[in-house]
């Protein structure tokens, strides 16, 4: 039965293996948040950090055995050890934000990373960003706002922490860019987990409290999660053109809303929806221009100054 469907999928055109990948990865992703939910209840933050990376190296240590240490050749040590440090701290104000935010309202503020990316590729990278990006940044900014709503409700520190996360994940983006320029893509992962396992173990022995077994199951699940997200993404993105595949990773917005609705009888107002829908709007802007940028460097026979986003931490 599994190899049959499997050969029904690969004879699919590309565009639509690389929707059913973005999908599987939107709800997988999705479930992530839930579970950080979940073990937010019973462990504090820098524990549940330590047990995300603990158990995302787990998972690539099948691939260190086939391939060797030679496999894992780099010159990159010092940006290695910077995009560690930012990446822990992202996903520290992530895990730290999402304990105290609905879901649907932290997925939402969360969508911004690409537009802080595309803020980090000008001042980082000396990318020239033009009027459009811009606006089209701001534009997405706004929509941030929207979902807070300054002014008019309570600002809490955990929007702060999101946003924070999400601006921490777009320079992300720009190193990892830089990264993939010489280094293998699994080895840029193995890197990323040995550099921040350090990171985030010293904070979690402050905090330390020994799971139950249902905590520890769901770590295990949340690794699970995040390794079937990542990956699905990352074939998702190979399968064609990313701003073909990008809309359908906004789908995690309304998986997540319903997922939080039945299990925490969270019910989102409709500014996370107005607000998420332009921020959702000005990013699948950028991506369509990047993509257009993309061809015309090809036709111009140039490498063209792409990016392509980042999944969550």
């Amino acid at each position: 039965m599994f190899e049959v469907t499997w050969r029904r999928y690969r004879g699919l055109p590309g565009p639509i293996q690389g929707a059913i990948l973005m999908v599987i990865a939107a709800v997988a992703f999705a479930g992530m948040n839930i579970i950080i939910r979940a073990l937010s209840f019973e462990l504090h933050p820098f524990q549940i950090s330590f047990f995300r990376v603990v158990i995302g190296i787990s998972f690539m240590l099948p691939w260190v055995f086939r391939v060797g240490m030679g496999g894992l050749a780099t010159a990159s040590h010092k940006l290695y050890l910077s995009r560690s440090l930012v990446g822990y701290a992202s996903m520290l104000c992530w895990f730290t934000g999402l304990a105290s935010l609905q879901i649907a309202e932290a997925t939402a503020l969360g969508f911004t990373s690409p537009l802080f990316a595309t803020i980090a590729a000008a001042l980082l990278l000396g990318e020239v960003v033009r009027a459009r990006r811009w606006t089209a940044t701001l534009v997405g900014l706004t929509g941030a706002m929207i979902v807070i709503r300054p002014g008019f409700g309570d600002i809490h520190f955990a929007h702060i922490l999101v946003l924070l996360s999400a601006a921490l994940g777009g320079w992300n983006a720009i190193t990892v860019k830089q990264l993939t320029r010489t280094d293998n893509p699994n080895a840029i992962i193995v890197y990323m987990s040995l550099y921040m396992l350090p990171f985030a173990l010293v904070p979690a022995l402050f905090v330390w409290r020994w799971p139950s077994v249902d905590a520890l199951l769901l770590t295990v699940l949340l690794g699970v999660c995040a390794t079937i997200g990542h990956q699905c993404f990352t074939r998702a993105m190979a399968a064609c053109e990313a701003s073909y595949v990008l809309p359908f990773e906004f789908a995690r917005l309304p998986i997540s809303a319903v997922i939080a609705y039945f299990v925490f009888a969270e019910r989102p107002d409709i500014y996370t929806w107005i607000g998420g829908g332009v921020i959702i709007g000005s990013t699948f802007y950028i991506a369509q221009r990047e993509a257009y940028l993309a061809r015309k460097g090809r036709e111009l026979g140039r490498e063209p100054p792409v990016r392509k986003p980042e999944p969550p931490a």
